[in-house]
């Protein structure tokens, strides 16, 4: 089933070029949310809201790229499908969870979570990387899901942690 809904993606040279430039921002490791954290974190307003997406982002990496992906190491749609034109090199990494999903969720729920105005913007952001995850036939649907959900409860995590170190310093 999951194949079917990959496969029935309208695909066009334009959304090829909008989904690759999307891919491009985002980077292999999410480096997008990395720079923005290192912004937030240059300005006091927004120096803890840069804290929590530097944390999110961690929290991803370590439970996610090195947890749960290999504890399931399932394969991704475009190593089952070779026949599929890829526009991106072939992954070798398994795809379950996608991190990517899960950086761009965790971090937009931080920033969310500090900010709405921002956060809107970055939850749109953030939800644009998770569909090019299955635009360009790298991830199955389950896996963004499971990364967008995965995400957000470390975003969440992240925020309540750096809410509980600012407490702590202006005691």
């Amino acid at each position: 089933m999951e194949f079917s809904i990959l496969y029935a993606i309208p695909r066009t040279e334009l959304l090829d070029r909008f989904f690759l430039g999307v891919n491009q921002i985002a980077g292999s490791y999410g480096q997008f949310w990395l720079i923005l954290a290192v912004i937030f974190l240059l300005f006091r307003k927004t120096r803890m809201i840069g804290i929590a997406v530097l944390i999110s982002y961690v929290l991803v990496f370590i439970l996610g790229q090195y947890g749960l992906k290999n504890l399931f190491s399932r394969m991704r749609p475009c190593q089952i499908d070779q026949t599929f034109a890829l526009l991106v090199d072939r992954p070798s990494s398994p795809s379950f969870p996608s991190t990517h999903s899960g950086w761009a969720f965790g971090a937009a729920t931080a920033v969310f979570l500090g900010n709405r105005k921002l956060g809107v913007l970055a939850l749109i952001w953030a939800s644009l990387i998770a569909f090019s995850r299955m635009y360009l036939f790298l991830h199955f649907p389950t896996d963004v899901l499971t990364g967008i959900v995965f995400g957000a409860i470390m975003g969440i995590l992240a925020f309540r942690i750096t809410a509980c170190i600012s407490s702590r310093r202006t005691r």
